[in-house]
């Protein structure tokens, strides 16, 4: 299928009314300062899985070595220009692949974070929460100098950072039962929550009822926890927008593709919705 490029006006005209369901990606946080996986000029890297992750002690003292200098910069970033689009959009509903939280900063309404938020802890045994921050204060008194001596290292999308030696990092257990800590997330290889998935298919199918739009920002879609929504979109007839700068898996599926930044063309469309 040939899929209309760049062709920003047709793809306003198509979200500027009537209902319309969006579906986020890392692309969209960029400009907030937070890389991009999968981007153009992203390094190639895989994150740790969730089999690897519970694997044992070695492997989560890594994981949370690396979080700990990671956190330091990503609980920097602010919400930019897309977020706040977004949140103005009075969309049916926003669902996010980002673990970044920035959309649950500027209040979107009608949101499922798809993949959990990096800023909630929880115990792999009692299942009790933490906030993230309050765990890092802990990692911080455990691990004094660790951020100092490490300064100049990579951050990632989910507050994971490129770091070798993590054998001398503390981690404390769970205050209530000893067991393990995870942030709240859904590594690769861990399945979405069902109840989560169940909500967003149920908002794509009624925009096959409604004459609504599927509207994808900042998303390659690789992965299949968000390309099954824009696949189940086209498969019911509903027009599917893309707008990211790269290739994405769902391409194929596009009703259009604007290969723009989604700070430049969400605002846009805000201000499209508002008239």
């Amino acid at each position: 299928m040939s899929v209309p490029v760049f062709a920003t006006a047709e793809a306003l005209e198509l979200c500027a009314s009537g209902p319309l369901v969006v579906l986020t990606g890392a692309g969209l946080s960029t400009d907030s300062g937070i890389p991009d996986y999968r981007g153009p000029g992203s390094p190639n890297r895989t994150p740790m899985t969730y089999q690897e992750f519970v694997s044992g002690p070695a492997a989560q003292q890594r994981y949370w070595a690396r979080s700990h200098l990671g956190w330091s910069r990503m609980g920097r970033a602010v919400p930019n220009a897309g977020h706040h689009a977004v949140a103005e959009l009075n969309a049916d509903l926003v669902i996010t692949q980002n673990v970044d939280g920035l959309h649950e900063a500027v209040g979107t309404p009608r949101l499922v974070a798809l993949h959990g938020r990096v800023a909630d802890v929880v115990c792999l045994g009692c299942r009790r929460k933490t906030p993230w921050p309050a765990l890092q204060e802990q990692l911080a008194v455990l691990n004094a100098g660790w951020l100092e001596l490490h300064a100049d290292v990579v951050s990632r999308p989910d507050g994971d950072v490129d770091l070798d030696d993590t054998a001398g990092f503390v981690v404390p257990p769970c205050d209530a039962c000893g067991g393990a800590l995870k942030p709240d997330v859904v590594f690769f290889g861990e399945n979405v929550p069902a109840a989560r998935v169940e909500r967003c298919y149920a908002a794509v199918d009624a925009l096959a009822d409604s004459g609504g739009a599927l509207l994808v920002a900042g998303s390659s879609l690789t992965v299949m926890s968000g390309l099954r929504f824009v696949k189940r979109a086209a498969k019911l007839g509903t027009p599917v927008v893309i707008v990211n700068r790269g290739v994405t898996r769902g391409d194929e599926h596009a009703s259009y593709k604007v290969e723009v930044g989604t700070s430049e063309w969400l605002p846009a469309l805000a201000e499209r919705r508002r008239t």
